[in-house]
């Protein structure tokens, strides 16, 4: 088996398989926080610290490898749409994104132990553009169930696809990992992604 290059922070299976897409080995853990944003916090601000906040915590408890961690969120008129609770929720979330824009923003962090410690984050912000939808669409999409564990109440790798007209920015960023901004993190740390391309082909 290949050998571990940092643990990915996140048990999301989507972050998982686009780290694997750049091949980048690694092993999963992940930590609770607290994910309520602060009074008056800008979404920008909130998304990186949620980022950095999970990247710290599942390294306090697996020291061993750089922990590489990441935050979605979807912004409307400047106002964060988390995960819906319940339905009620979800088809709020997907009415007010009907037929408009509204901001996905993805953080990046990395962080090690050791005696440097080193912490470092990117910000990815793309503007996505739905088409007007349907109560009935907006209905039959929440009872697929993949907007249960989605910022925003919405997948665009899954079937909400067919409801975006539009994206300016990143496909892997609003699914959840920006792989360019990973890819110049993991850098940074001294870990070329390119590395490992073609070896035992």
């Amino acid at each position: 088996m290949t050998k571990p290059m940092i643990c990915l922070g996140s048990a999301s299976p989507r972050r998982a398989k686009l780290l694997a897409q750049i091949g980048v080995s690694f092993e999963v853990a992940t930590a609770e926080i607290d994910e309520l944003p602060q009074p008056g916090e800008a979404p920008e601000v909130y998304i990186l610290r949620m980022a950095l906040e999970k990247a710290e915590a599942v390294l306090a408890k697996n020291p061993g490898l750089p922990v590489l961690a990441a935050d979605t969120t979807v912004v409307v008129d400047g106002e964060i749409l988390g995960k819906p609770r319940d339905e009620a929720g979800g088809l709020a979330m997907l009415a007010r994104l009907s037929g408009r824009a509204h901001q996905a923003l993805t953080a990046v962090a990395l962080a090690e132990a050791g005696d440097e410690g080193r912490r470092a984050t990117r910000l990815n912000v793309n503007k996505v553009v739905f088409r007007s939808t349907t109560a009935a669409e907006r209905l039959a999409y929440w009872r697929t169930g993949e907007p249960l564990d989605k910022a925003g109440g919405y997948g665009i790798q899954g079937h909400a696809a067919v409801f975006i007209e539009h994206l300016e920015g990143s496909f892997s960023a609003v699914m959840g990992l920006p792989l360019f901004e990973t890819a110049e993190l993991l850098a940074e740390f001294g870990i070329n992604v390119c590395d490992g391309w073609g070896k035992g082909a």
